[in-house]
């Protein structure tokens, strides 16, 4: 399976998802399509032109300025036609919701069935139409955002798309994960606070 590079740095929309397109309809056999761009917008602009073509996407955020979608091609999306149809560019998807998580698992009874929940609930967080402004990780929810977290590669598609992570650094040490920090930011109870007292709606899992 081969991979496709394409640099889309410093392009202004819709020219990322123009050269995307251009390039994937080039792609004789399946491989890997992997765009790199410098916005959150041009993220989540890849990553709806990838759902259009019913592709899977990964994202993630590099840099303060470095992001890369990649798409999986499984069969070849044909010939690209002489003019490239006319391309609108989306305004940002995010809204003014914080999600709050204090936990690893999602509900009481079974801490695997928990587990499985919280992963399922935070891969629907990033198909919502409006993204989460912040997202908060705190006491046993820091583990999330830790290495070998099972969610991690939804949270960063999440914070290449312009979502605000962060983690309670009390609970990272309390937990002895300050290094394990894998997605995000540290953050303090003041902070959290603050988010959620500005935020226009909270949800808890």
């Amino acid at each position: 399976m081969g991979k496709i590079v394409v640099n889309a740095v410093g392009e202004q929309c819709p020219i990322p998802v123009v050269k995307a397109t251009r390039a994937l309809r080039g792609m004789t056999e399946p491989g890997i399509l992997e765009v790199h761009v410098d916005n959150e917008i041009a993220v989540q602009n890849l990553t709806r032109m990838a759902a259009g073509h019913k592709l899977e996407a990964k994202s993630e955020k590099l840099g303060a300025k470095e992001f890369v979608v990649s798409m999986e091609v499984t069969a070849p999306a044909g010939e690209a036609p002489l003019e490239e149809p006319p391309l609108s560019c989306a305004p940002d998807q995010r809204g003014d919701l914080v999600v709050a998580v204090d936990s690893a698992v999602m509900g009481h009874g079974s801490d695997e069935l928990g587990a499985v929940l919280m992963k399922g609930f935070l891969f629907a967080v990033g198909q919502l139409p409006a993204l989460p402004k912040t997202m908060l990780f705190y006491n046993g929810g820091a583990r999330l955002t830790c290495k070998g977290s099972s969610s991690l590669e939804d949270l960063k598609s999440l914070e290449a798309q312009g979502v605000e992570i962060l983690t309670c650094g009390t609970c990272l040490n309390h937990y002895g994960l300050t290094e394990e920090l894998a997605v995000g930011s540290v953050t303090n109870m003041y902070s959290i606070v603050e988010k959620l007292a500005g935020a226009g709606q909270v949800v808890k899992p």
